[in-house]
C-alpha cells in the first residue's frame, strides 16, 4: 500500500465521506465498521472509481479487545499509516437512571474506550515516523452538559478533552490530534439515539454530513485542533462558556425535551 489511513465507522454518514475525501487524495483505505456488506461495497466503488487499495475490517468495536484486532489489521497492510480517524460512535436519549446499563456501558465503551485505545496504539508508529493525522470526532455536546443524553454528552466532553490534551503533548513530533465537533448532521444518529422531535433540532438545523467532513478534513489536514463547523454551531459553542453552568443545563434541558 502508499500513504494509508484508517477509518471507523466507515459504513455510513461521516465515515463514508471521509473515505471518499481521502481516496480522491489517492490515500489507501482500512475501513472498520459492524456492517461488512456496507463496507465491502463501498470499497469497490472506491476502488473503481479512485484506483486506491481499500481493506475492510468488519467489526464491532464496543468490543474488549476492538482495538488491537483492528491495530493488528492495520498494521499489517501498512505498518506506518498515517491517518486515524476515530468516527464510531452513538447516543442514546432518555433519563440516565432509567437507561438500559448494557447499552450505556457499550456507549462508553465505543465512544471513549476504544477511540482512547486506537489513538495510543496508532500514534507509536507516527511519533517513530516523525508525521501522522489523528481526527476524533466529538461533538458541540462536548462543551455542555447534556441533560436526557447525559452519558452522550459525557463521552464527547471526553474526547474533546483527550484530543485537545494530545494536541499540546505531540507539539514538535510531527503528529497532529484534531477534534472535529458538528451540530446536528443528518447521519442517522437521531434514530439509532432514539431521538423524539426537540427544540434543539428545530434550531440548530441538520446539515449533510459531506460538508462537516470537509471542514473536518481541512482542519485535520492543516493540524488544527478544533473545528466546529458551521457559525450558528461555533457560537453556540462559545456561549456556553460565558453563561453560569447552572443556566446552561436549564437551556440543554428544555431544548431537549
Amino acid at each position: 500500500m502508499g500513504k494509508t489511513a484508517v477509518i471507523t465507522g466507515a459504513s455510513g454518514g461521516f465515515g463514508y465521506e471521509f473515505a471518499k475525501l481521502l481516496a480522491k487524495d489517492g490515500y489507501d483505505l482500512v475501513l472498520v465498521a459492524r456492517s461488512g456488506d456496507k463496507l465491502r461495497k463501498i470499497s469497490k466503488n472506491l476502488e473503481r472509481h479512485f484506483g486506491v487499495s481499500v481493506r475492510v475490517f468488519e467489526k464491532d468495536l464496543s468490543e474488549r479487545d476492538a482495538a488491537r484486532e483492528v491495530y493488528s489489521f492495520a498494521i499489517n497492510e501498512d505498518p506506518s499509516p498515517e491517518i486515524l480517524i476515530n468516527n464510531a460512535g452513538f447516543g442514546d436519549y432518555g433519563s440516565f437512571a432509567e437507561g438500559n446499563f448494557e447499552k450505556l456501558t457499550q456507549m462508553v465503551d465505543l465512544n471513549d474506550r476504544t477511540l482512547m485505545q486506537l489513538t495510543h496504539l496508532f500514534l507509536q508508529p507516527m511519533i517513530a515516523a516523525g508525521k501522522g493525522r489523528i481526527l476524533n470526532v466529538a461533538s458541540i455536546a462536548a462543551f455542555m452538559p447534556g441533560p436526557q443524553m447525559a452519558l452522550y454528552y459525557a463521552t464527547k466532553a471526553f474526547v474533546l478533552s483527550l484530543s485537545e490534551g494530545l494536541s499540546e503533548e505531540l507539539r514538535g513530533t510531527g503528529v497532529t490530534v484534531t477534534a472535529l465537533c458538528p451540530g446536528p448532521t443528518d447521519t442517522g444518529f437521531t434514530e439509532r439515539a432514539n431521538m423524539p422531535g426537540s427544540r434543539f433540532s428545530d434550531i440548530f438545523r441538520f446539515t449533510k454530513p459531506s460538508g462537516v467532513a470537509r471542514a473536518g478534513y481541512r482542519a485535520m489536514m492543516k493540524g488544527k485542533t478544533i473545528e466546529v463547523p458551521g457559525a450558528l454551531n461555533y457560537l453556540a459553542t462559545t456561549g456556553v462558556r460565558l453563561l453560569p453552568r447552572g443556566l446552561v443545563r436549564k437551556i440543554v434541558y428544555r431544548f431537549q425535551k
